[in-house]
């Protein structure tokens, strides 16, 4: 499964971007997707999953009630809509697929290259 990561970009607090994650790959379908981030001197961290079929999401307590998780599989994609940003959501968002949804980045065999979002006061 190859990925490809894009929505980033400049915005203000409270601003509402949208990020997505384009697979290749017929089985894309079968594999759960997570959305990280990586914020400059910090570790990779979880924010946001869904399972293989959609039925199932899990956030990062700091993002839920503020992004959602999607996925269209007819499309091969998974989006990230992120609403009310703050400077502190500022980081490198990356998206990973497994055939299992971990909130851990390590056990992702498939990642995004990463696009930037930077959030301004």
């Amino acid at each position: 499964v190859q990925l490809q990561a894009s929505g980033g970009g400049s915005v203000q607090a409270g601003g509402s971007p949208r990020l997505s994650c384009a697979a290749s790959g017929r089985t894309f379908s079968s594999y759960g997707v997570g959305w990280f981030r990586q914020a400059p001197g910090l570790e990779r961290e979880f924010v946001a999953a869904i399972s293989s079929t959609g039925r199932s999401t899990f956030y990062e307590d700091s993002v839920k009630g503020r992004f959602t998780i999607s996925r269209d599989n007819s499309k091969n994609t998974v989006s990230l809509q992120m609403n009310s940003l703050q400077p502190e959501d500022t980081a490198v968002y990356y998206c990973a697929a497994d055939q299992i949804v971990h909130r851990d980045y390590v056990l992702y065999d498939y990642w995004g290259q990463g696009t930037l979002v930077t959030v301004s006061s």
